[in-house]
């Protein structure tokens, strides 16, 4: 079966330099902690009654439904950054949300934006926040380098 029973919710945030574009985002992922699974990009919602955990070893390989943001530069002394945040509501039956920036900004600069999305989102829906947090990184570039940041939805089968 392609689609598990989510049950926790981990957050993670990356950067690193690579040869290429796609070798700078595979070692964000790998400093990260998620460069050895396959991330499915999904929309960013958090599914009522899940636990939210440190980032957890993950099977290798294993298909993650994962929420993310990644800025890739090759500018020398540019600063990227990548931010995720999550935001949960006070009725724990209802979903959260998550959101995620990327920008040539630094990292206090994402970690702000993010804050003020989830508060939107949430204003919007009618909703009050019980608990939210963001994850960010910033990197400066060097040759090529990418900064990266992801909230994985987990299932009980996904972790070592």
């Amino acid at each position: 079966m392609l689609w598990k029973k989510v049950t926790k919710v981990a957050a993670t945030a990356g950067h690193a330099e690579g040869s290429t574009p796609l070798n700078a985002f595979d070692n964000a992922l790998l400093a990260a902690g998620i460069g050895n699974i396959n991330l499915i990009r999904v929309s960013s919602i958090v599914p009522p009654d899940v636990d939210i955990v440190d980032l957890p070893r993950i099977k290798p390989g294993a298909l993650i439904p994962t929420a993310y943001a990644e800025a890739t530069g090759d500018v020398p002394g540019q600063v990227i950054s990548a931010a995720v945040g999550y935001a949960l509501p006070e009725d724990r039956t209802r979903p959260g949300v998550i959101m995620e920036y990327h920008d040539g900004a630094s990292r206090a600069e994402a970690e702000q934006t993010i804050r003020q999305m989830l508060e939107e989102a949430f204003r919007v829906r009618g909703e009050s926040i019980r608990e939210w947090k963001v994850f960010a990184t910033e990197h400066r570039v060097e040759r090529i380098g990418c900064a990266v940041a992801a909230v994985v939805l987990l299932s009980e089968e996904d972790i070592l």
